[in-house]
């Protein structure tokens, strides 16, 4: 079978062997991909072939040998730590959830990490009904979720954003293009570092908390420690998804967000849709910023 391989020579279609499930495992033929910026920033700064991919969706061919998960020709996502990019994937079924008729496998492609990040940023931030919302890296695959399930979880939000302003404002956010502590927010989720991580601390409420999941800009900061050393006092969470699914699976998340696309209450953001030949080119597309929201490969 076919899979998409990293190393020296960049991004490429190369032959590997086929999957060997374990019992707990689905095996799965995918019908489309979706990219994320961590996976292709580090798949092109591979310096041995290695087989990237967390993010597949289709249908199962095998279902898992100790009758767990969905059924044979389910159609299904699921999420990998590695090698999701290819023809046929072992998935373990607590990481695969079934589609709804209403939902395509291009849509579904796109929530793996970008949809179960969004989700597990704003849990942290509890009750946010009437409450205000940042959203940094606001048209990016996480951010354009995060919008909108802080919207639709009663928040007032705010989405910081350098470009793609009406996408953004598609969600129900209001694009801004500087962070102010005129008015605090009760929750921010954070995702490029540097100068926006040391502003959005500076506009946390007394009792918010600021969720960062990733520095695009930068891994260093700049901030005013004073607020945090008081009981219950902002703070800050770093999250890291493959810990956050050890308390939920990923079966469960990715549940919830499809039944809320099923239900017309969450919009995917499939900016770019193509054949996975094209993964190299999209790739620099992606890390260049050259369109918002996420890119949809179709394995042929």
């Amino acid at each position: 079978m076919r899979a998409i391989i990293a190393g020296p020579q960049g991004l490429r279609i190369n032959e590997v062997p086929e999957p060997r499930p374990l019992p707990g495992e689905a095996l799965v033929r995918v019908a489309a991909i979706s990219l994320n910026r961590g996976e292709v920033k580090r798949a092109l700064s591979s310096t041995a072939d290695w087989r990237p991919g967390w993010d597949a969706a289709g249908t199962v061919e095998v279902p898992a040998a100790d009758g767990s998960g969905p059924h044979a020709g389910a159609r299904v996502v699921g999420l990998l730590p590695s090698g999701a990019w290819a023809e046929r994937v072992a998935v373990p079924t607590h990481s695969l959830a079934e589609v709804p008729a209403g939902v395509s496998l291009q849509q579904a492609a796109t929530l793996p990490v970008a949809g179960l990040t969004a989700l597990h940023a704003i849990y942290q931030g509890g009750s946010l009904l009437g409450r205000r919302v940042l959203v940094t890296g606001a048209s990016g695959g996480v951010g354009l979720f995060a919008c909108q399930l802080a919207r639709l979880s009663g928040a007032d939000v705010a989405g910081l954003v350098r470009t793609h302003r009406d996408v953004v404002a598609a969600t129900g956010a209001e694009p801004i293009a500087e962070v102010t502590a005129r008015a605090p927010y009760h929750l921010i989720v954070e995702s490029v570092g540097g100068r926006a991580l040391g502003a959005a601390l500076a506009a946390l409420a007394p009792d918010g908390v600021c969720v960062s999941f990733g520095t695009s800009e930068s891994s260093t900061a700049t901030l005013d420690v004073g607020g945090f050393f008081r009981v219950g006092g902002p703070r800050l969470f770093g999250l890291v998804l493959t810990h956050e699914l050890r308390r939920e699976s990923a079966a469960v998340g990715l549940g919830r967000l499809l039944r809320l696309i099923d239900e017309g209450r969450l919009k995917t953001s499939v900016e770019v849709a193509a054949p996975w030949t094209e993964v190299a080119a999209l790739a620099a597309d992606l890390i260049d910023r050259r369109f918002a929201g996420k890119a949809v490969l179709e394995v042929a």
